[in-house]
């Protein structure tokens, strides 16, 4: 299936602790059904000293569900996104509430 969320874009939690808060996804997991948004999902983490990396409690951001976050439209708005194909034949992302393109 072809991603709808993809790094990037601007998104809002759905559902969970961060409902309604907005972030940019830095990570999609395809096999997972996972993203890593920056802020949200955060948890805190034992780490053990490295080399190159202090130990101690860190925060990090967990994966969160794609189905828990949605594609933010340039009106502020979540929205479902779709697939149109164009007619030179490339096929783009298009919000569904707005039916505008989506960059990227």
């Amino acid at each position: 299936m072809a991603a709808k969320i993809r790094k990037g874009d601007k998104v809002v939690v759905l559902s969970g602790r961060d409902k309604g808060r907005t972030g940019e996804v830095f990570e999609v997991r395809p096999t997972d059904g996972t993203a890593l948004v920056r802020g949200i999902n955060m948890v805190r983490r034992h780490q053990k000293q490295t080399q190159n990396q202090e130990g101690g409690i860190i925060s990090k951001e967990a994966p969160i569900d794609l189905s828990n976050i949605a594609y933010v439209g340039k009106d502020g708005k979540p929205t479902r996104v779709g697939f149109k194909i164009q007619a030179d034949g490339k096929k783009v992302r298009i919000a569904k509430s707005s039916g505008a393109e989506i960059d990227g």
